[in-house]
């Protein structure tokens, strides 16, 4: 047990810290509601040794508002603690929750492709949230609890050493009987969690799939697998809580036992003459409270076990350290006015699985302010280039620099901040059109969101929104045309203000028509501004200044487009005849 506390706030102490003023008020409030709970009991010890002497009216009715009052001051005071505790406990845990995510976000790629968004909820939230249950019932009862455990043992004393001896072995057997179970019972909701993660992770990622399930007519074996998960589920789950309930089981009996014991002594000192009828009551009284603090600290234990698998994933999720480091140096300028490198690849050699390269031995230069288009088949590795230069991922072999500077040695946030991409899928949050643009940074101002919308052509779609930037949209970008998403992504990539734009196949999904509609808005993206382009649509690639051929992970052709397009030797005049989006499909 006491390994499981000291981890748990290891975990957690960080978190309490900025509360430190509420944690000292709950700690007051614990204590009186102990020191209340053990004065009672005294109260009608008095109440009764003053009736069988035939006391007097006046103490009776003393004595009986006195306990009335206590009752009511104890209840207050333990909802009152009840209410603080989880008070905090949220506020500590949602902090928690929120350095999860930002760790997360933090690491690569790699650990994301790893791992499906419901496994990720569930252990960030899920796990969090009984870690967040365990802790304000933590408080407010095993902490309070074991306090009165003490308590009654050390009243004990006052009665008879005899009691106090035997219930204190008593209570010892018991906790080491509860500790022992525990340690069994730890590893099973270990892996219940990692089931429920497992689980959870299919279902979201199949219901996210819903449409193309039923269209391919593979809902059969989606359902299948289901099954066969909840299969392999049911026996984890059954084995942790058949062991929990087990360990309950178990606490019943030894707690019979202790109240056989408590009679047993409690008629022993009464038939010697060492104890009054009121001390007899006193002596069960406690009992009974010494069986409810061991009763309530057993439950804990069973919630400890869960709590404790959350504790360990918890732990092991922020202990993952991300393939990227982050680095020290600023992005450095990209200005074609002054003698710089750009962008250059330096014997690139890249696999998503370290011994499977998809890119080998790459070299190439991308001079400030110059477009280069990037062309080839459908798995070539056109797009992993982009991600390289976004770092998304690092090479195997070989560096990536700009103006000089490794990448590996600028800060990951600059970085990507200077560099935006934009792909053929948009993604699209259930929010305000503000929102969706500005992702959330409210220190973009409106007059800077509306110009960089008048700059790429979304005038118009802007004057039909009902409530302007306050407009929400939905996740599946429901009432927007493929051209109008992209151009939102347009939009999101000019209020970033970048020096480097990478266009993957924005246009790829678009037709002739909104295609040119696109053409007009990346011309105010490319101004200024250095620029890759990978497209399989001619009409993207003839903005290049320079072109890149890449086959099988290497390169094929490299040269200034208007000199390839002019050698009829070339691979690229050959796809300039032969028409570009048939050759490259």
């Amino acid at each position: 047990m006491f390994s499981s506390v000291k981890r748990y706030f290891a975990l957690l102490v960080t978190y309490l810290k900025p509360q430190w003023y509420r944690t000292v008020l709950l700690a007051i409030l614990l204590l009186s509601s102990i020191g209340l709970q053990l004065l009672n009991p005294q109260i009608l010890k008095n109440f009764i040794d003053t009736a069988l002497a035939q006391g007097t009216s006046s103490s009776l009715i003393y004595d009986a508002l006195l306990f009335t009052g206590i009752a009511l001051l104890d209840q207050i005071t333990s909802v009152s603690a009840s209410y603080l505790s989880t008070n905090i406990a949220w506020t500590a845990t949602n902090q928690l929750r929120s350095d999860l995510v930002a760790h997360c976000l933090s690491l690569d790629m790699g650990f994301h492709k790893e791992r499906t968004p419901g496994e990720m909820i569930e252990r960030i939230d899920g796990d969090v949230d009984d870690l967040s249950n365990f802790f304000s019932e933590f408080v407010v009862s095993l902490l309070t609890n074991v306090l009165l455990l003490l308590g009654i043992l050390i009243l004990f004393f006052t009665i008879s050493w005899l009691v106090c001896v035997v219930m204190s072995a008593f209570s010892l057997i018991v906790l080491l009987i509860l500790m022992r179970m525990r340690r069994r019972i730890t590893p099973l909701w270990t892996a219940e969690r990692q089931m429920s993660a497992l689980f959870y992770g299919f279902l979201s990622e199949r219901l996210g799939g819903t449409e193309d399930i039923r269209a391919n007519g593979a809902t059969a074996y989606i359902m299948r697998r289901f099954y066969m998960l909840v299969r392999e589920w049911y026996p984890v789950r059954r084995r942790a809580v058949v062991n929990g309930n087990f360990m309950f089981i178990v606490a019943i009996f030894t707690f019979t036992l202790g109240s056989v014991l408590a009679l047993a002594l409690g008629l022993y000192l009464w038939s010697i003459g060492t104890i009054t009828v009121g001390t007899v009551y006193l002596l069960f009284s406690y009992t009974d409270k010494l069986s409810q603090p061991l009763q309530q600290i057993q439950s804990q234990l069973q919630d400890l076990q869960q709590a404790e698998a959350c504790m360990i994933r918890t732990e092991a999720l922020l202990g993952i350290t991300t393939a990227l480091p982050d680095g020290q140096e600023h992005f450095p300028p990209l200005s074609a006015d002054q003698e710089q490198t750009g962008i250059e690849f330096e014997r690139v050699t890249f696999g998503y699985v370290a011994d499977e390269p998809v890119i080998h031995d790459l070299s190439f230069l991308v001079e400030p302010g110059k477009v280069l288009g990037i062309i080839g088949r459908t798995g070539s590795g056109k797009t992993t280039l982009a991600r390289l230069l976004f770092r998304l991922y690092d090479p195997q072999q070989g560096k990536i620099c700009i103006n000089g500077v490794p990448i590996q040695n600028i800060q990951l946030r600059e970085l990507r901040r200077r560099i935006g991409m934009v792909t053929q899928d948009v993604q699209l949050f259930s929010a305000s059109v503000r929102d969706n643009l500005a992702f959330f940074n409210r220190s973009i101002s409106d007059e800077h969101i509306l110009r960089a919308i008048n700059e790429v052509g979304l005038s118009a779609w802007y004057c039909s929104l009902p409530a302007g930037l306050d407009t929400v949209l939905g996740t599946d970008g429901e009432g927007l045309s493929a051209g109008e998403a992209q151009l939102l992504a347009f939009t999101r990539v000019l209020l970033n203000d970048p020096a480097v734009v990478i266009l993957d196949e924005a246009s790829s999904r678009l037709d002739p028509a909104t295609e040119h509609i696109i053409e007009q808005a990346i011309e105010k993206l490319f101004a200024g501004r250095t620029a890759i382009v990978i497209a399989h649509h001619l009409a993207t690639i003839q903005r290049a200044d320079n072109i890149l051929i890449i086959e099988d992970g290497h390169i094929l052709e490299q040269g200034e487009r208007e000199t390839l397009a002019n050698d009829a030797d070339s691979h690229f005049s050959f796809l300039l005849r032969t028409g570009l989006e048939e050759v490259l499909a």
